[in-house]
Parts: structure tokens; C-alpha cells; sequence
């Protein structure tokens, strides 16, 4: 089993090379985030629940990761048992992950600022002082995790091939074949 991480600021593509690449390979599983908002909020692939539902799940053992962020409630269901499973993280709860995910690996997806100016323009949620505040802002990598650093400045395609060789790279063969 392989678990990824898949971290990087936001308009960085996480969750569209996490698409991409799930499409192109249907052997990967994506675990969908639980967040306490609602779903027609947009913005990502992910399932909206109320607070009350997120406490009962979660004290149901549900989530193997749980973590607050902006005022939510976010969750990251258990992971199978085989294969190469990924999830749309967050930098600051890295070390929460790596103890949830034994042998947890990293992928950081990146993009320069104009490019994830004009993603955060584009999305419409937020206006410029408040995209300006988001680019400032810095989440370090905890040490001891092996990071994959995939630059997502160019077309999809582009981007997905990249996510897909980084995601070669740090996948360990199972010991049994």
C-alpha cells in the first residue's frame, strides 16, 4: 500500500491533477475529503456534511485524519488495506498524516504567483486583497517525509503527465510482488 499526501497552496491544480491522474489510472483510489460546509459551495471534489453529522462520524472511527482549518472541520476517510491511494491534504496537518498513514509520501504541487493569481481570480471567491493575503502565506513541510515537488504552471496535460511520474517515483513495490 501507498499513501500520498497531495499538498500545495491553493489554485496550485491539486485537485485537478488528483482528477487527472485518477482518470488515467483507474487502479488509484482518492479519498474524498469530508468538510463541515455545504457542497454547493464548490470550489473542490468533496463531501459537505453539517458539524453534528462530522461529530458523529467521527466519534463512529470513521476518519483516520481529522484536522480544523478557516473555521471547518475537514476528514480523510481510512485507507485500503493495497494499492496507491491518494488525498487532498493540507501542509499543516502532515505530521497528524504521517502517524494516520505509516509510510505516508508527499506530493507538493506548486505553481508561480501569477499562475496562482489568476486561478484564485478565476474561481470568483475571493477579491484581490484577499488572493494577495493567501499568497503570502506559508506552510512549511515537516522534516522526515519524503517529498515529490510537482511545478503546475503549464497546460493540464502537462500537469497530470508530471503528477503521474511523481506518483511512479514514490510508489514502493509490495514485498510480495
Amino acid at each position: 500500500m501507498s499513501v500520498f499526501a497531495v499538498v500545495g497552496p491553493s489554485g496550485a491544480g491539486k485537485d485537478t491533477l488528483i482528477a487527472g491522474a485518477a482518470q488515467a489510472r483507474p487502479d488509484l483510489r482518492v479519498l474524498r475529503r469530508v468538510i463541515t460546509r455545504p457542497e454547493s459551495a464548490g470550489g473542490e471534489p468533496f463531501e459537505g456534511v453539517t458539524e453534528a453529522e462530522f461529530a458523529r462520524r467521527h466519534a463512529a472511527g470513521e476518519f483516520a485524519l481529522t484536522w480544523l482549518a478557516h473555521g471547518l472541520h475537514y476528514g480523510v476517510p481510512h485507507a485500503p488495506d493495497d494499492g496507491v491511494t491518494l488525498f487532498n491534504g493540507s501542509r499543516r496537518m502532515l505530521e497528524q498524516a504521517a502517524t494516520a498513514f505509516p509510510g505516508l509520501r508527499v506530493i507538493l504541487v506548486t505553481a508561480s504567483a501569477p499562475v496562482l493569481a489568476a486561478r484564485l481570480a478565476d474561481r470568483g471567491r475571493e477579491d484581490a486583497k484577499d488572493i494577495a493575503a493567501r499568497l503570502t502565506r506559508s506552510a512549511p513541510l515537516p522534516g522526515g517525509l519524503p517529498v515529490i515537488t510537482v511545478r503546475n504552471d503549464g497546460s493540464v496535460a502537462e500537469g497530470v503527465a508530471a503528477f503521474l511520474a511523481a506518483l511512479d517515483q514514490g510508489v514502493v513495490p509490495c514485498p510480495n510482488g
